[in-house]
């Protein structure tokens, strides 16, 4: 899992002083980056090599409300990779309390820059893999 923190912006709340609901999104963008370069993939470079990564499906459960100035945890782990997906998991948790405040997943598929799905080259599979399946690895130390 790769965790980042940040606080909720008051530009980031409605009129009810909660955080609007398409305002959880860019915090998963902002956990899945993390993740990507935990891994030691270069965005930019991956780009520049005509490789991108956009998002197919999103799936997102509200459960507590977040307002501003809360402080908040994106965790963020891949359910499933292969060389054409990507399936991460996020939790945004309060970090004062602990309560989940969103669950979702997304998915995103690797495309050329017209859009056509490609297989990722190894130099990119490699190192998201090697983080993949040390997260597969702890988490199945867990099980035991």
């Amino acid at each position: 899992m790769i965790a980042i923190r940040d606080r909720v912006r008051f530009e980031e709340t409605d009129l009810m002083a909660v955080v609007y609901h398409a305002r959880y999104l860019p915090w998963l963008e902002m956990g899945r980056v993390a993740y990507l370069r935990a891994c030691g993939v270069d965005l930019n470079r991956m780009m520049d090599d005509g490789i991108l990564f956009p998002i197919r499906e999103i799936n997102v459960k509200y459960k507590h409300s977040a307002r501003f100035d809360d402080e908040y945890e994106v965790q963020t782990t891949m359910q499933e990779f292969n060389r054409a997906k990507m399936l991460f998991a996020y939790k945004v948790v309060n970090v004062k309390t602990g309560k989940v405040f969103v669950e979702g997943t997304t998915t995103n598929v690797f495309t050329d820059k017209n859009g056509k799905i490609l297989r990722l080259p190894s130099e990119w599979f490699d190192k998201i893999n090697a983080v993949y399946q040390q997260e597969n690895e702890a988490k199945n130390e867990k099980t035991d």
